[in-house]
């Protein structure tokens, strides 16, 4: 790998905050190479890698429409939302098939690459994903964690709230779920002793201790950069309306600021987004990170340049 290698990045076509670190590499004069794994299945994404038979332990080429990369030359990858493909028309074996040759082919040949910096590695970021694990490392780093219970006994999930009264639930992980045909969005929601029903030992479900709270926050790290951004809205869960959230851009506490660094690099990642609540003493509680969440409309409501942070990071390139 080269100074001047090419930044891969894998995201689906219509991603607008892959497009605003696009455009900051660009004006860095970083060469780009933006493809889909699901390109492949519309036949506009080749690779080909050798191993074994030249000095390199991997040597080969991705191609798209506009670009071809040396796999050697590749400087970093942003991984940002890429969508692997379904292949719905073939047969359903055979799908099966492609699928899962496409996954462990094209994603088995960018794992093999050793030069690269990953911003996120996939499965860095797919451990990082289980909240028990976050939720135990907050607490081992020594950050405030609200009372929680993960269980799929019911009595336990009424005993819990009974000792702590208010209790909200919330999903495990963000998972495409219908009723009827209608989307059900898994916001956190309040939960009542008399709602848990014998259909909870199905599977594992979180309860949380609602804790007071008078605003929320999210913070992005990118590689050891941190913006944090305060979150006003009077709504359990904002992300129900976003057109009621106001934005503050705030300083943490450096002990806090130094947790949640220190979090992001046990996990093996060089960005994150964390969600706290901030209460009216000026208390902080971890909620949860997303290792691959949004920013762009961040950007756009604070001015804060996370974009350029990601360009810097992926500018920077090799081993962090």
């Amino acid at each position: 790998m080269t100074d001047q290698g090419p930044v891969l990045v894998a995201t689906e076509a219509s991603d607008s905050t892959a497009d605003m670190v696009i455009r900051a590499l660009t004006e860095r004069g970083v060469p780009v190479v933006r493809f889909d794994p699901a390109d492949v299945e519309r036949g506009t994404l080749t690779v080909s890698a050798r191993f074994g038979s030249c000095p390199a332990p991997v040597a080969g080429q991705v191609r798209t429409p506009s670009r071809t990369v040396e796999l050697g030359r590749v400087r970093s990858v942003y991984w940002r939302r890429p969508r692997w493909p379904a292949y719905p028309h073939l047969a359903p074996d055979d799908a099966r098939y492609a699928a899962a040759h496409t996954r462990y082919g094209l994603g088995g040949i960018l794992y093999a690459l050793d030069g690269p910096l990953w911003v996120n590695h996939p499965h860095r970021d797919a451990a990082a994903d289980y909240k028990p694990f976050q939720l135990a490392l907050a607490q081992r780093l020594g950050l405030d964690v609200p009372p929680t219970l993960i269980t799929n006994d019911p009595a336990e999930a009424r005993a819990f709230i009974a000792d702590y009264g208010e209790v909200i639930h919330k999903p495990l992980r963000s998972t495409r779920y219908e009723r009827d045909g209608v989307s059900v969005a898994g916001w956190a929601e309040p939960v009542l002793a008399e709602e848990i029903t014998p259909a909870l030992s199905v599977a594992p479900h979180l309860f949380q201790a609602r804790v007071p709270k008078v605003a929320d926050l999210r913070v992005l790290i990118v590689g050891r950069r941190l913006f944090a951004v305060r979150i006003d809205s009077g709504l359990l869960d904002w992300r129900r309306d976003y057109a009621a959230l106001t934005y503050t851009v705030v300083d943490l506490p450096p002990p806090l600021a130094g947790a949640l660094v220190t979090f992001l690099g046990r996990c093996g990642l060089e960005c994150g987004s964390f969600d706290l609540t901030l209460g009216a003493a000026g208390d902080h509680r971890f909620l949860e990170l997303n290792p691959n969440g949004q920013w762009g409309w961040l950007e756009e409501a604070t001015g804060l340049p996370m974009a350029a942070a990601f360009a810097d990071l992926l500018t920077q390139g090799g081993h962090q």
